[in-house]
């Protein structure tokens, strides 16, 4: 079977993301490249019914780990059903926030740790990307940006929530240089555009040869 082409795109709320998967799923229909535009959670029917029930503000009792458990098993579920039988198609998937997200909203901003890392060990079975776009914006700024729009559980925590998730997508982008492509979120939307094509650019070119090979 061939390998796919696994991409994902990373960032604190408000940071932009849904304006640039706008733009990308542009980039890729100009080029008629098949690929699979997804989501987390959700992505499967099961997984639209506990990002539901994860991001519903009257859920304020749900637990840090029963969150985090909540997270990985709508992952589990979309491996299996989506991401994992595309790619072994030789597909290009797209998603919008994966495993960096529960790492850093769970692991960091939940204080759980390593054990987050542990349960989605488990649930990606071995599925990571092979490069994520994070659009770094500071907390504060994020959060001006969702005055806009009824916030959900996770976007109505606190400032210093927020502050942990960004520190620790900071962290993980140190901590692998090789897959996560940080890019400055706090610019116009056009700059950032074309910041982002560029490195798509490359990476289909990269993409292509190895199908050909």
């Amino acid at each position: 079977m061939s390998k796919g082409l696994f991409i994902t795109v990373e960032g604190g709320d408000g940071s932009g993301k849904t304006t640039q998967l706008g733009y990308m799923k542009e980039f890729f229909a100009e080029r008629s490249v098949d690929v699979i535009f997804t989501r987390e959670p959700g992505g499967t029917a099961i997984g639209e019914k506990i990002r539901d029930m994860i991001l519903d503000p009257k859920n304020r009792e749900m637990g840090g780990m029963t969150e985090a458990l909540l997270y990985a098993a709508a992952r589990s579920q979309h491996v299996l059903q989506v991401i994992g039988p595309a790619l072994a198609e030789g597909k290009v998937v797209v998603c919008d926030r994966f495993v960096d997200s529960s790492i850093v909203y769970q692991g960091a901003g939940r204080g759980l740790g390593k054990a987050v890392s542990v349960i989605n060990d488990y649930a990606v079975d071995g599925v990571m990307p092979d490069v994520t776009f994070l659009f770094k914006l500071d907390p504060d700024e994020g959060r001006k940006r969702l005055r806009q729009k009824e916030p959900d559980r996770i976007e109505s925590e606190d400032r210093d929530f927020h502050r942990k998730v960004y520190d620790a997508y900071l962290d993980l982008e140190r901590s692998h240089p090789h897959r996560i492509i940080g890019i400055d979120g706090n610019r116009d939307p056009e700059e950032i555009r074309v910041e982002m094509i560029s490195y798509l650019d490359r990476l289909l070119d990269g993409y292509s040869e190895a199908l050909v090979k």
